[in-house]
């Protein structure tokens, strides 16, 4: 099953990697894809297949069928060294988006605003609960 089929069959198996390539990306922060930004992913993915926007919902469906084999993989395949994985995170999200930009306006709209979520939410993977309560604003340094 192909979830946008004005894409080649190749482009559409790249597509369904870019949750995991935005989830990596988002785990570079603190240098590594460790096992609570890996869980809080492979759980959002699965998530977004019932609640993303309805256009998304077959694109989803298709990525949480392989996200956890995909992650890990990326994960074994990408360079070790902080600066060469993100560089060859961001060579291949650069890739990604021009399949993105072949969509159409709607979609890419919503595709990005999906990853943008994506991102946020395997950054905050080590996000503590007790932080909200002490401190309900956000504070730089503290607690962004």
């Amino acid at each position: 099953m192909k979830p946008f089929t004005n894409l080649s069959q190749q482009e559409n198996r790249a597509l369904l990697k870019f949750p995991a390539y935005i989830s990596m990306l988002a785990a570079e922060s603190n240098d590594k894809l460790d096992d609570i930004e890996k869980k809080s992913a492979i759980k959002f993915a699965h998530i977004k297949t019932y609640s993303c926007d309805p256009l998304l919902t077959e694109f989803y469906l298709e990525a949480d069928k392989n996200f956890e084999n995909i992650i890990e993989q990326l994960d074994k395949d990408l360079p070790k060294r902080k600066e060469l994985r993100e560089s060859a995170i961001n060579r291949e999200l650069l890739n990604l988006e021009k399949i993105v930009l072949k969509l159409g306006e709607d979609y890419t709209s919503l595709m990005h605003r999906s990853m943008e979520s994506f991102k946020e939410h395997v950054s905050k993977a080590h996000h503590n609960v007790l932080i909200d309560l002490i401190f309900p604003l956000p504070m730089s340094g503290l607690t962004e």
